[in-house]
């Protein structure tokens, strides 16, 4: 089996999904904020993001 491997704001959302649906509500907003940040549409982006609830755990450096 190939390694998965994440190109575009489309692959980060799936798996984001995955974790959701698997009990990884962490993981998924984390995913889910890398595909907004891949997200041209910044309407777009900001509905990924509400998809999946939660506090960043990104740091602003």
């Amino acid at each position: 089996m190939a390694p998965q491997t994440f190109d575009t704001a489309s692959d980060f959302y799936d798996a984001a999904r995955e974790m959701a649906i698997t009990g990884r509500p962490t993981l998924a907003r984390l995913l889910a904020e890398e595909a907004a940040n891949r997200t041209p549409d910044p309407e777009e982006a900001a509905r990924i993001v509400t998809q999946f609830p939660g506090a960043t755990l990104r740091r602003e450096d």
